[in-house]
């Protein structure tokens, strides 16, 4: 017995050393490419991993059936890619679907739109063939099995964390848990803000909730202007420090003359990058006008002219996005051939970097910014303290791909979007957790996703129905990633 618990203790300690490994220094990369998604689940869009030819359907953590609150078991079904309808994805809906951790209330999240029986328990039927690129990626480079939202709400907080480390308005508001929770509210009504303007560039009136610690929600009234301006560093801000380029390609604001003010472009919500003028009508920063491009086709001219930047957050317009439907029209069926459009780019940019190629000093970081209201059986972690009533959220997908990653990988350690960050700062040598927000509080930096020691694989492209250049010349509006 004193063996087997010496082994036991023994076994505990590699598995934490190689859990807090860090990013090796020096490394090969030059960029890191972080793509954004919409609403999604592991068990809701990446079903088709458990039938995909040349892997082990058993190392994926991806679930057929789940329960219910009346403790049934229901079978997932298949859905179209694109539907009519829309799920809550609230914190209200959080708080129902993790049921104090029995994971069974998905039924109690609120439909929108032209709702099937059990709505939430469906799977994206792959009969088209439209996933097929996300399925490729995850066969061919890195699969997380346990990525979590850092919150439990919508987009806009999402967007806030994988840029900023934190959805509160300041540093002391993160360190008393204090997070902005919701989607911004329009005023004089509570719908939410989906396509005008917020953060730094809201108008007079315009509300959203913040969570405290014992999970009672307040309002935060933007009067006067700027009260939803945040004042916090962000991942921006080492990295100017650091002398290291970023980009944030986005999309604009729903009739919006002005640049920027969408829910989708977090540094439009961080008052040290917006620096809004006067009236809090327009943002002016010399990084705003320099490193926010509220056109996220950008990316792709950009890498085919050689001039990706270190680090780049590139968020889809709505047709691009994944997102799965809405009350209104079908939802988005363009995000796996954007997504591989933007891999296959960096592949093929052989004289880029002196020569040497994108493909060989760049990481590209793909995963979701909420769970959509999608069933998923994992129970999220909880932080402990007063940052546990917030964080985490339920799994989003999350695909890591370089020329370091083996095939087929996949991770079974904890994420979330401070492994993200904690990725960022490793891989530039800032120091992991120097923000001191979502970095600080994740305990990985996906440092196992990287074989540095390995033969470098060279570049395959992946088959997909569009590709760049289809992308470059596309006359569709520039629509947010969710419409409703």
């Amino acid at each position: 017995m004193k063996l087997a618990l010496k082994i036991f203790a023994l076994l505990f300690l590699v598995e934490t050393i190689v859990a807090q490994a860090q990013i090796a220094q020096p490394n090969p990369f030059k960029h890191i490419v972080v793509l954004f998604q919409e609403n999604r689940t592991p068990d809701n869009l990446f079903q088709g991993l458990l039938t995909w030819p040349g892997i082990n359907p058993a190392n994926y953590n991806i679930a057929t059936s789940g329960l219910n609150s009346s403790g049934q078991t229901i079978p997932l079904t298949a859905s179209p890619f694109a539907n009519h309808y829309d799920l809550s994805h609230a914190h209200a809906a959080f708080v129902a679907q993790y049921d104090g951790g029995k994971m069974d209330g998905a039924d109690k999240v609120i439909c929108y739109g032209t709702c099937p029986p059990n709505a939430q328990f469906v799977y994206v039927d792959n009969s088209t063939h439209l996933v097929d690129p996300y399925l490729t990626l995850a066969a061919k480079y890195g699969w997380a099995n346990f990525m979590f939202t850092t919150h439990q709400g919508g987009s806009y907080p999402g967007h806030q964390f994988i840029f900023g480390g934190t959805s509160a308005t300041s540093a002391a508001d993160d360190a008393a848990g204090l997070f902005v929770a919701e989607q911004p509210r329009q005023p004089a009504h509570s719908n939410y803000n989906a396509g005008g303007n917020t953060g730094c560039l809201a108008p007079v009136g315009e509300w959203n909730y913040i969570v405290h610690p014992d999970g009672t929600e307040t309002t935060l009234m933007n009067n006067p202007a700027g009260a939803l301006c945040f004042s916090h560093d962000t991942m921006a801000t080492l990295l100017d420090s650091a002398g290291i380029s970023w980009k944030y390609y986005s999309v604009p604001s729903v009739g919006i003359t002005n640049r920027g003010g969408s829910i989708w472009t977090g540094p439009n919500s961080i008052r040290a990058v917006c620096v809004p003028d006067s009236s809090y009508s327009t943002c002016t920063g010399s990084d705003w006008n320099a490193k926010v491009d509220l056109n996220p086709v950008h990316v792709l001219t950009d890498i085919k002219n050689c001039k990706l930047p270190s680090v780049s957050w590139v968020i889809p317009t709505y047709g691009n996005s994944d997102h799965p439907g809405s009350v209104t029209g079908a939802g988005s069926t363009g995000g796996p051939a954007w997504v591989a459009s933007i891999v296959n780019s960096i592949g093929n940019a052989t004289t880029c970097d002196g020569g040497a190629g994108y493909w060989s000093d760049t990481a590209i970081i793909v995963t979701w910014d909420d769970w959509g209201g999608w069933y998923d059986h994992v129970a999220p972690p909880i932080l402990p303290g007063v940052q546990g009533d917030y964080q985490y959220g339920f799994r989003v997908p999350l695909l890591v791909i370089s020329s370091y990653t083996p095939p087929a990988f996949v991770d079974n350690s904890n994420h979330d979007y401070g492994s993200i960050l904690r990725f960022i700062e490793g891989v530039f040598n800032i120091g992991e957790g120097s923000l001191g927000f979502a970095d600080a509080r994740a305990n990985d930096d996906l440092a196992a996703f990287f074989k540095f020691k390995a033969k470098r694989r060279s570049f395959e492209a992946i088959p997909s129905p569009l590709n760049a250049d289809y992308f470059i010349h596309d006359k569709r509006p520039l629509e947010p990633p969710d419409n409703d």
